[in-house]
């Protein structure tokens, strides 16, 4: 959790794991979701007093975190070095652990680590709006999701992409007028969804900004396929596009926030908005064709020294 519970990543370990928490396994062959929206409930006239309330609150904590000179956005600099050894320490940290119990809403995990996750499949993100978004705020939203895809390719060398293809990531824009239309579309989008699952988006409290749920296929435990993505409307801009840098990284699997990590958005202090040289250097290893989905910390730690001893010029 962040200084002031700034975006919570929550990331579903498997969908096979979800559903034995909420309802039984649905069978390999069960049908796609569709991929069509709910449509959305007509604009209302204006925002309601609870949406109006949550967008001065988000505005001040804002402020607050800008007046300390925190939410950087240089991405690192010569005032915080990191080594190959905090690379590898983080790293273990990062992408091997959870912040919360899989299937068991916001109770904190067990401090136990998992095998390695990450998409072997392509990433084909579709960015969703509610209805109390402008239309002018779409059009910058869609081009913030697409410039930042497309900067996670470059990093993991590994096919991210907008606007191809059936979607697998879904980045939903909504507020809390739209709540109805958002529980709806996860229903839509995950119908093995159970009401474990569905009260992480339902229930989300105002010091949780922003989150998102990735999901495994039946029995490929380690695999991803499937995100979905909830940032919230009400966020002024610079917050808003953290969330977006945040959840999306951390949708690609690297689950978990260490106080170790700087410079990192992957930190609960705030002092990065946006992802940063140390972030881009964990997925690059990440999504190494030599680390393969469900290694272990010990299986996975010989191939991570060599990899940074070899991007150091050091023996292969």
């Amino acid at each position: 959790m962040r200084a002031h519970g700034l975006r919570w990543g929550i990331v579903g370990l498997a969908l096979t794991v979800l559903a034995a928490c909420d309802m039984p396994a649905p069978p390999t062959t069960s049908a796609r979701p569709t991929e069509r929206p709910i449509a959305p409930a007509p604009a209302p006239s204006g925002p309601s007093a609870n949406s109006l309330a949550l967008a001065s609150y988000y505005q001040r904590v804002e402020s607050d975190l800008l007046s300390r000179g925190l939410l950087r956005r240089d991405g690192g600099g010569p005032d915080t070095p990191y080594t190959d050894t905090d690379l590898l320490r983080n790293f273990e940290r990062i992408a091997f652990y959870d912040e919360y119990q899989q299937g068991a809403g916001y109770r904190p995990s067990s401090g136990r680590a998992g095998g390695l996750r990450k998409w072997v499949g392509p990433v084909r993100i579709n960015t969703e709006f509610g209805a109390s978004v402008p239309e002018a705020q779409r059009a910058e939203d869609r081009r913030l999701v697409a410039d930042y895809a497309a900067r996670l390719a470059d990093v993991t060398r590994h096919p991210i992409s907008t606007g191809g293809g059936a979607a697998n990531f879904h980045v939903l824009f909504m507020g809390e007028d739209d709540r109805d239309t958002m529980l709806a579309r996860i229903r839509q989008l995950a119908p093995e969804a159970g009401p474990n699952t569905i009260a992480i988006f339902r229930d989300m409290p105002r010091t949780i900004h922003c989150l998102v749920v990735a999901f495994s296929g039946q029995g490929e435990d380690h695999v991803y396929r499937r995100a979905i993505a909830l940032i919230r409307a009400e966020h002024p801009p610079l917050m808003r596009q953290s969330c977006v840098h945040e959840e999306l990284a951390q949708g690609l699997g690297l689950a978990d926030d260490t106080p170790a990590a700087r410079p990192s958005i992957f930190n609960d202090d705030d002092e990065f908005a946006f992802l940063t040289t140390h972030d881009e250097e964990l997925l690059s290893l990440l999504y190494h064709p030599d680390l393969k989905p469900g290694m272990t910390p010990d299986q996975a730690r010989p191939i991570l020294r060599r990899l940074l001893d070899a991007r150091a010029g050091g023996p292969v």
